[in-house]
């Protein structure tokens, strides 16, 4: 498996032939779309990235971590 692409300018994530489109809800709360359709949430905390499914997700939120994990670190800037 390859890992995820990240297009921050155009805030995007592209992760096992699919994009997700990333659209910011919070600071560091964003929704995870695919075709226009809320499949997820990515949520930064306490230092790491979370991903959570939508109720009507076919997606897991092992399938979407990865895409969270790498949002995260490539936007997050370092505040140390």
């Amino acid at each position: 498996m390859t890992a995820p692409v990240v297009d921050a300018a155009a805030r995007t994530v592209t992760h096992a032939g699919k994009t997700f489109i990333m659209r910011p809800l919070a600071e560091d709360t964003f929704t995870m779309l695919i075709d226009g359709i809320p499949v997820g949430r990515a949520v930064y905390t306490f230092g790491a990235a979370n991903a959570v499914p939508e109720t009507d997700s076919t997606l897991t939120e092992d399938e979407l971590y990865p895409v969270a994990e790498a949002w995260f670190a490539a936007t997050i800037v370092d505040e140390e």
